[in-house]
């Protein structure tokens, strides 16, 4: 019953156009093409990225942050109360001022305790900033590895410069080794964020992330099955193109680099605006959706194909409205561009005031003119 089933679901007239079928997808003469059993190389791929970043985030991304003197603010933690820590966990973490009284008469804190409370609470669990550092030197890395080796895949190719020869012989296009490298490891690649996605810097596009990082890997890994290989090459170029901008950008602004950052953040919105929102929709899906009904009746998988295209697109719009709106804010003379998708971190006079509090006794050593502080044993409520 499974094999009938498998029969069904990989009939050649659902994934090829008619006249064409796996059977075209068979090595012979010495040529190669690609084979579904050559997806499994991406497992150990994507394991070794997840080592490779662990090994990278220590030995050159930490070392980078203090050469550039990125650190991270003292943060106060909550202190432990179950009838707050069950109101966060399981009700909400931004209670209604109606909630904050009722907690403050069944924690016995003050009103303004309990607010301090769920703000020091919610600044637990937000990401340091050596650790959003060291995740976008980790990925600026790989991008800006992987735009280039793109290049290098791509700069003789007749369909970097005429994109409608991408079907040109469609699908009997032998598969050339640069082609299964940068497919490998470019999948991998992806496949190794979903699985360190619980770990990440969770950013409020967190579930457009997931979106796209699923339709990433289900679209080069279709393209691979069905050998539109040509065509997967040029989007993963035009999307590692601005990638490698925007985490620099990053990295300079948690540096505090605030110029640098602007202008490398001015050159990735161009950038990302340009292969994204005209190269991407006006030449390479134009020549994957339009294109091809020249050449064949339209098929399932070239509905598929193009659907997956028009999720990414959805996405690349989607940011790009965020985008403009950083950009906007710095035009009339901001210090620095923010990140809108970053959950930022919040702060009080009070806790400045503690922290300068705690320094100067650290300095002193609890001892003034040689004699120890009476208030020692006083200590605040919260």
């Amino acid at each position: 019953m499974l094999s009938q089933l498998g029969e069904k679901i990989w009939a050649d007239w659902i994934w090829f156009p008619e006249g064409h079928g796996w059977a075209d997808l068979t090595d012979r003469d010495g040529q190669v093409f690609p084979k579904t059993k050559d997806l499994w190389a991406t497992i150990p791929i994507a394991l070794c990225f997840l080592v490779c970043r662990q090994i990278f985030e220590r030995t050159v991304a930490t070392p980078f942050a203090s050469l550039l003197g990125v650190s991270d603010k003292q943060r106060f933690r909550a202190p432990p109360n179950p009838i707050l820590e069950s109101y966060f966990c399981s009700a909400s973490k931004h209670p209604t001022q109606s909630s904050v009284e009722s907690l403050s008469k069944q924690s016995g804190f003050s009103v303004r305790q309990v607010q301090r409370w769920f703000r020091r609470r919610r600044n637990q669990d937000r990401p340091s900033k050596l650790k959003k550092f060291r995740e976008a030197c980790w990925r600026f890395t790989f991008y800006l590895l992987a735009f280039f080796a793109g290049l290098a895949v791509l700069i003789d190719k007749p369909w970097l410069y005429d994109m409608k020869q991408m079907w040109d012989g469609f699908p009997k296009m032998p598969l050339l080794p640069s082609q299964y490298w940068y497919y490998m490891i470019e999948l991998g690649f992806y496949i190794s964020l979903i699985v360190s996605v619980a770990t990440d810097v969770k950013r409020k596009d967190f579930k457009e992330q997931i979106i796209h990082h699923v339709a990433t890997i289900s679209l080069i890994s279709f393209s691979w099955l069905v050998n539109y290989i040509r065509a997967g090459t040029l989007i993963m170029l035009v999307h590692d193109a601005s990638d490698y901008l925007m985490e620099s950008a990053k990295i300079f602004n948690y540096a505090g680099w605030r110029k640098t950052c602007n202008f490398i953040f001015t050159m990735f919105a161009a950038v990302f605006i340009v292969t994204r929102l005209v190269i991407l929709p006006f030449w390479i899906i134009y020549t994957t959706w339009v294109y091809p009904l020249t050449l064949y009746p339209p098929f399932l998988g070239f509905y598929f194909f193009n659907g997956l295209m028009l999720v990414l697109q959805a996405l690349h719009i989607f940011w790009a409205v965020l985008i403009l709106r950083m950009v906007v804010k710095f035009l009339p003379g901001n210090d620095i561009v923010e990140d809108e998708r970053s959950d930022k971190e919040e702060t009080d006079s009070e806790d400045e005031a503690e922290g300068r509090e705690q320094k100067e006794n650290f300095k002193n050593g609890h001892v003034q003119n040689g004699h120890t502080l009476l208030n020692n044993n006083h200590s605040k409520a919260d």
